[in-house]
């Protein structure tokens, strides 16, 4: 089969055009800047995914690609108590990418938005030596925006479902590890908590997605918030498969969870008059302490979190 070029940036931007559907893009893929009607508060956030950083096409489809940009955004977006609106796509090609890969790409990318209402209204294109693909999003407060600093002490620590999964699959992978198809797809085709970010937000202290680990984000949220933590750590729900795959690749589940990353399920506190609620929507892992240290509790013996999740630069 002959593979198309891509024929020049012009053609690119033609390509990956789409007609707004939200009625408040006034102007939007096309120009020098898209123009949106906002009168109101709005959420920002961005996000970089990085070939062979954030993704691997050993083992993703493009598409897959695609779509992780869009959930990963819309990810932060929900853990605002946010909706998202529109997004800004800037990709960085390899110059000898083909049409085939923008295709596969940007069905991901419209999707996904796709599934969340979201406008895709401008962007860019350049090349380098790695594909990159960078989403600048905005979304609106649904309610009050719940931040990383509301956090007290005696709030109550939950999440919103069960981790460690997305670091199992990449382990899988890395492993060449036959099997474990349901792990291995939480990783390839991650999904955002959106619907469930608003539920809590209507009850939540503080909230953060999980993007780099249980460990990480409560460690943020106490620094945001000025106080410390207790994570109970046989209270933290990982599923079986996940134990078992940790198992195969010759490490810990627990770790997975701690310091994986990339669930995107949602870290949150809540004050005593909202813990009955809060437990339909997540699991008890811990509690927000007066003190400034964060420590891992397991048979009510204590240890000091002395390393936190994922970091680009540690």
């Amino acid at each position: 089969m002959q593979i198309k070029t891509i024929g020049g940036e012009q053609a690119l931007i033609k390509m990956i055009k789409r007609k707004p559907r939200n009625k408040n893009v006034l102007l939007g893929i096309g120009d020098d800047a898209a123009i949106i009607k906002a009168g109101k508060k709005v959420v920002l956030t961005t996000d970089l995914l990085v070939e062979d950083d954030h993704f691997s096409l050993k083992w993703s489809t493009p598409k897959q690609v695609g779509a992780k940009a869009i959930e990963v955004n819309v990810s932060d977006i929900a853990a605002m108590n946010a909706s998202p609106l529109y997004a800004l796509v800037s990709v960085c090609l390899k110059k000898n990418t083909s049409v085939e890969f923008v295709k596969g790409l940007y069905n991901g990318i419209n999707s996904a938005a796709k599934k969340y209402g979201i406008d895709v209204i401008g962007g860019d294109f350049t090349h380098g030596e790695k594909i990159v693909i960078n989403i600048a999003m905005i979304g609106e407060p649904v309610g009050k925006p719940v931040l990383r600093k509301g956090a007290k002490p005696n709030d109550y620590i939950f999440v919103s479902g069960k981790t460690g999964e997305s670091t199992a699959g990449l382990e899988l992978f890395r492993k060449k590890a036959k099997g474990f198809k349901r792990i291995k797809k939480k990783h390839l085709e991650p999904k955002a908590e959106l619907k469930k970010a608003l539920q809590i937000g209507k009850i939540a202290t503080s909230m953060e997605d999980v993007s780099d680990g249980i460990a990480s984000e409560v460690k943020n949220i106490c620094a945001q918030s000025k106080c410390g933590a207790e994570i109970f750590t046989d209270k933290i729900p990982i599923a079986f498969d996940v134990k078992k795959a940790a198992e195969r690749v010759g490490k810990n589940a627990l770790s997975f969870s701690l310091f994986g990353g990339e669930d995107f399920q949602l870290v949150f506190t809540v004050g005593k008059k909202n813990l009955g609620k809060a437990k339909k929507l997540g699991t008890l892992i811990g509690r927000i302490t007066s003190g400034k240290k964060i420590f891992l509790v397991e048979n009510f013996k204590k240890s000091e979190l002395k390393k936190a999740g994922y970091d680009h630069f540690a």
